[in-house]
């Protein structure tokens, strides 16, 4: 009897392990009809938006406000891993603030006024005033406030959350890439002395940088205007897109970049680092970073006990990173007018198989399928990270498009020549746009290759 109970509880495990996603079973809303070409870049919509929500990543619910769906979800949600991963590696700690910020905070830092119809507010049944937070300065320097005394042993002190912010946008477009309701990672950081704030600032955008690259999509890092937030230095990093809404100059020599809002008409258009030729270029902003110095501790008297046991203003900085803007911007620029494309870091799945349609010759091999899946989930360790198309009545060139277009960065697709002696596959690299044959081994080396 516990023989067969060991043996059982064996095989569930087996089961679990190489686990393996379905199409056939996929929430995948897809558009029957969609129309691709973009006549104007002023146009309230853009490549990212049209595939995203066509292809079923994504959902509108009202202006400005989207719902994720299941693909579109997972790639969030690997994306937020990564930063997470990062996050830790610099000493960072996760929290989760509420969305509502007393507005007696925001009145205190002066920007209940000075952000402008942007800022969303509302009131409670007591006629208080509270704020549908787009970030969290004012509430996390309250919060740092009301724990004096702090060490100075303690700082610094990196606190930062990946939560929902709340934008009242007056002209939303583009889908994600300007909405009212996005998903945003805030940190907030805490020093005890000016040089260890600067010290701070370089550290996180070391780790922003290599969030970036691990991404793969070419990047610009540029010097930016602190405005609204506030501080005395600023970065912002972008990704190159002729739809993005910040003009940016380049220098060519160097490669060093300044955001146009820093650049007034006495400036001298060559880099002030190099004397290179600047260039003019679009971008999207998916990061942007902030020294602010005592601009909020001071005022919200967020101080902590120096040696003396004498209270001393904290100096801050905030770092963001656009989040949903940042998954919308990758599609963005990857895709085609026809094919959504994802990073391959945060693909929804990594590898998609198609198998043979029911009745065909190819039938025969139907059993590659589901092994190829287990071996690729379990033995190579992909894991939640594979699909099969299961839909057997549909033909393989039909699913093999729907796969494309859908942007699985590799199909592996299960037909003739899977019937031959030694059974071969089709590899598609949708990337590179290349189809190779492989043996079975072949196949998992090349998955493994490229995917581990």
């Amino acid at each position: 009897m516990a023989n067969r109970l060991r043996s059982k509880a064996a095989q569930m495990f087996h089961i679990q392990m190489s686990h393996y996603h379905k199409v056939s079973k996929l929430f995948q809303p897809v558009s029957q009809a969609p129309k691709y070409a973009i006549k104007k870049k002023d146009e309230s919509s853009s490549i990212s938006q049209k595939l995203m929500t066509e292809l079923g990543a994504l959902h509108p619910r009202s202006n400005g406000m989207y719902a994720l769906l299941p693909l579109g979800l997972r790639a969030l949600e690997k994306l937020n891993k990564s930063i997470d991963e990062e996050m830790s590696y610099i000493g960072a700690q996760k929290i989760a603030l509420p969305i509502l910020t007393s507005g007696h905070l925001w009145k205190k830092t002066g920007r209940w006024k000075s952000t402008g119809p942007e800022l969303l507010k509302v009131k409670d049944r007591h006629e208080k005033d509270f704020v549908l937070s787009p970030t969290h300065e004012e509430s996390v320097t309250d919060m740092i406030a009301g724990m004096y005394p702090l060490s100075y042993r303690q700082f610094p002190l990196k606190l930062y959350q990946i939560s929902t912010k709340i934008r009242d946008e007056m002209k939303p477009r583009f889908g994600l890439l300007r909405c009212k309701e996005f998903v945003m990672k805030d940190l907030y950081t805490f020093d005890s002395s000016e040089a260890g704030a600067a010290e701070t600032y370089e550290e996180v955008n070391n780790a922003y940088l290599r969030i970036f690259r691990k991404i793969g999509i070419p990047f610009l890092r540029v010097a930016g205007a602190c405005g609204n937030i506030g501080g005395s230095v600023s970065h912002e990093y972008h990704f190159h897109a002729d739809i993005g809404e910040d003009i940016l100059w380049i220098c060519q020599s160097c490669g060093e970049g300044t955001n146009s809002e820093l650049i007034t008409e006495d400036s001298q258009m060559n880099c002030h680092t190099c004397g290179g030729v600047l260039k003019k270029v679009m971008g999207i902003e998916v990061g942007h970073t902030f020294l602010l110095g005592r601009k909020y501790s001071e005022p919200m008297g967020a101080f902590y006990q120096d040696l003396q046991g004498k209270p001393q203003p904290l100096h801050m900085g905030c770092y963001g990173i656009g989040v949903s803007r940042l998954l919308a911007a990758a599609v963005e620029v990857l895709s085609t007018k026809a094919q959504m494309k994802w990073p391959l870091a945060f693909a929804p799945y990594k590898v998609c198989i198609i198998g043979p349609k029911k009745g065909s010759k190819e039938w025969a091999a139907v059993s590659w399928q589901d092994s190829l899946a287990s071996v690729l989930s379990q033995n190579l360790g992909l894991g939640d990270d594979i699909i099969v198309d299961d839909r057997s009545t549909l033909t393989i060139g039909k699913r093999v498009l729907e796969a494309k277009n859908t942007g699985y960065p590799f199909v592996v697709i299960v037909g003739k020549k899977a019937c031959e002696a030694v059974p071969q596959f089709e590899v598609i690299d949708n990337d590179k746009e290349e189809v190779q044959v492989l043996t079975q081994l072949e196949t998992l080396n090349f998955v493994k290759k490229h995917c581990l």
